[in-house]
C-alpha cells in the first residue's frame, strides 16, 4: 500500500522536509503527526482517542488461536484467559473473537463487539457457535448435550455483526 507523503516545515534544518503519514500509532511519540487511512480506507484503531473504537479485552490464550477464532473468556486461577469457544457443551460459550493468530501463553486481543470476518456468508442469515472449537456454523448444533448459541447475522458475504446470545439452549 502506498502511504501519502506530505511536506512540512523543518525548523532545525530551516527548510522543508518530506514526511510519511501514519497508518498506525505507537502512542504519545506520534502526537501531532498527520494520519492516513489503511488499505481498506479506514483509520487504524491505534489512531483513535481513548474510549473510541472497538470493545476489546486482553486475555492470556491458553491454547493457540487462529485468526477469526470465536473464543470463550474465563478465569484461569485468577488470570483472565481465553480459549476456543465450543458448542459441544455449556462450558465454553462464545464471548468474543480474535482478528489475528495468537500463540499459546501470549496475550490475545479479544473483540467483544464488531465484525467477525467470514467467507461465503449469506447476508441476513443467522450464524451459530459450532461444535468444532473456534468456528461458526450456519446450522444450529443438534447433538444431545450441545448448546445452541447464536453468534450474529451476516451483514455481507464476508462479515458477521458479532452479537452473541447470552441465553443459550442445551440440546436434550
Amino acid at each position: 500500500m502506498v502511504v501519502e507523503k506530505f511536506v512540512k516545515m523543518d525548523d532545525s534544518a530551516k527548510g522543508l522536509k518530506e514526511v510519511t503519514a501514519l497508518v498506525t500509532s505507537a502512542g504519545a511519540q506520534d502526537a501531532g503527526k498527520i494520519m492516513a487511512t489503511n488499505a481498506q480506507g479506514k483509520m487504524d484503531d491505534t489512531l483513535l482517542p481513548a474510549g473510541v473504537g472497538p470493545e476489546v479485552q486482553t486475555a492470556v490464550a491458553t491454547e493457540a488461536l487462529a485468526a477469526n477464532d470465536v473464543v470463550n473468556i474465563y478465569d484461569d486461577t485468577g488470570t483472565l484467559s481465553c480459549r476456543k469457544a465450543d458448542a459441544s457443551d455449556g462450558t465454553k460459550k462464545a464471548h468474543g473473537f480474535v482478528k489475528a493468530a495468537v500463540d499459546q501463553g501470549a496475550n490475545a486481543t479479544v473483540y467483544t463487539d464488531g465484525f467477525l470476518a467470514g467467507v461465503g456468508l449469506t447476508k441476513g442469515s443467522l450464524y451459530f457457535l459450532s461444535e468444532t472449537a473456534g468456528l461458526i456454523t450456519s446450522t444450529p448444533p443438534t447433538t444431545a448435550g450441545a448448546i445452541v448459541q447464536a453468534i450474529g447475522a451476516a451483514v455481507s458475504a464476508t462479515a458477521i455483526k458479532f452479537d452473541p446470545d447470552h441465553l443459550v439452549i442445551e440440546r436434550a
